[in-house]
């Protein structure tokens, strides 16, 4: 006997960025409303095994650095040792706290229910969730919006799936330093773990395909980025070929590769692979539903987060855009605005920051220079070292550049990328400049406070007076 369905106006798939504000939202305002969550734990990616556990960790390990330090600034420690119990309680307990206030902040909706359950899709408006208390329930409903998320992606190297090779959400849960972890991906997890993990006393070893790593930085910033993480001890093997990884007898594990036509074994105690990340809309079985996917998985959208199928939106990382917690939270916003606010909103000429925190941080913000001369702006480059900042050598982090690209025909800032102490926090100024239209100048003559980083700012767009 089929399940009777059980008619609401909306359903939501995912406790992440995108979803959880959203299922808040429909309840406000009178929606009899559904929120699905598959894992153990609401949050979604970020709170769980993304930003939050992430840059908890990230934390610790640059007080393990500044501890190493010490002496640099004038001060006498002693030597310097990493709990890695410790470290992990610090980061669990945060996580616990988050998706605990998480949690409760859906349960207080009266016309909202939060179910823990695995969803599929069993019709264009019909939702099956197996539950994690047993069981199955049909949920049907006019709207319905997809926050499904992504996870790691396992390239297929001959005798990986064998290793018990670490992610990114149980390389956090490791009770000790590894004597060696060798990091498979060059993009911002690989490097941001490979750095933490150093810092926390491990031999490392990051083997990226491409020639670079962040291959879609330009090459100024992606070669500072390597000597900055090469000078903390770091080994980076770009251009290598990975063709198998074995577990040895004693315990070891050994990647086997081919770089500049030339073989090499690398040995180790850990294997982490940060390769990517797929989506997980082939566990919605979206084929039920009707729902287009591209070739390599993402739900496709329309600039207002529509599907190809009336009434279902996708939001966040499972519809292939920027992969980021506050791209997730924006599609919220935008699907907000036009269903509840009567607006018309788009995802068109958004300006996506985004921030890399190894340390220095890798803030970034609009246009690489080459992205700008390939789309035929007229283009300007300036630079600045951090050696020439004033408060990055009052605090000794003076390792870095800025780089800003800014079009020569309106003088508009295209793009930035600040790789420095706090880079985040400084392309967000040069963020918020961009989305107000304004010329370099507007930088350039502000007045910041003494002595900050983003007074840093005017020094940088004061050298664009004597580029070319």
């Amino acid at each position: 006997m089929k399940t009777m369905a059980e008619q609401l106006d909306a359903i939501i798939i995912g406790t992440g960025q995108g979803g959880k504000p959203l299922a808040g939202a429909l309840a406000e305002a009178g929606w009899k409303t559904a929120i699905i969550e598959k894992a153990d734990r609401v949050g979604g990616t970020c709170v769980v095994s993304g930003c939050t556990p992430t840059k908890t960790m990230v934390a610790s390990a640059r007080v393990a650095y500044l501890a190493r330090r010490a002496a640099d600034y004038g001060v006498r420690t002693g030597a310097i040792e990493v709990d890695m119990a410790a470290v992990r309680k610090r980061k669990r307990d945060i996580v616990d706290s988050w998706t605990s206030s998480s949690r409760k902040g859906l349960e207080k909706h009266k016309t909202l229910e939060l179910i823990m359950g695995h969803a599929r899709f069993s019709g264009p408006n019909e939702v099956t969730v197996e539950t994690h208390a047993g069981g199955s329930r049909v949920l049907t409903a006019a709207r319905i919006f997809i926050n499904a998320g992504t996870r790691p992606a396992m390239p297929p190297v001959p005798g990986l799936d064998g290793v018990g090779a670490l992610d990114n959400e149980s390389v956090m849960e490791l009770g000790e330093v590894p004597d060696h972890l060798i990091v498979i991906g060059g993009g911002f997890v690989g490097l941001e773990f490979g750095q933490m993990f150093r810092r926390f006393g491990s031999k490392v070893t990051v083997i990226e395909k491409h020639a670079r790593c962040l291959s879609r930085e330009d090459d100024d910033i992606a070669q500072a980025i390597r000597q900055v993480l090469e000078e903390e001890g770091i080994e980076i093997l770009c251009g290598s070929d990975i063709h198998q990884v074995e577990r040895q007898p004693d315990g070891h594990v050994i990647v086997k590769l081919t770089r500049d036509d030339s073989p090499r074994t690398i040995t180790g105690s850990h294997v982490l692979v940060a390769a990517g990340r797929v989506p997980n809309s082939d566990t919605l079985d979206p084929a039920n539903a009707g729902l287009a996917v591209n070739e390599r998985g993402f739900i496709t959208v329309n600039d207002r987060l529509e599907t190809n199928v009336p009434g279902i939106f996708a939001l966040g990382d499972v519809n292939g855009g920027p992969p980021f917690t506050h791209v997730s939270y924006d599609d919220f916003r935008i699907v907000k605005a036009n269903l509840l606010d009567g607006g018309h909103a788009t995802t068109t000429g958004r300006i996506v920051p985004s921030t890399v925190f190894i340390d220095p941080q890798l803030g970034r913000v609009g246009l690489t220079e080459r992205q700008a001369r390939d789309q035929g702006y007229d283009v300007r480059v300036v630079t600045l070292p951090m050696s020439r900042v004033a408060r990055a050598i009052e605090m000794d982090e003076t390792r870095g550049v800025m780089k800003a690209v800014v079009d020569g025909k309106t003088n508009r800032i295209l793009g930035a990328a600040i790789l420095g102490i706090e880079g985040g926090e400084i392309a967000t100024v040069i963020q918020v400049a961009m989305m107000a239209g304004l010329p370099y100048t507007a930088l350039k003559d502000g007045v910041f406070a003494h002595p900050t980083l983003s007074e840093s700012l005017n020094n940088l767009f004061m050298a664009m007076e004597v580029a070319p």
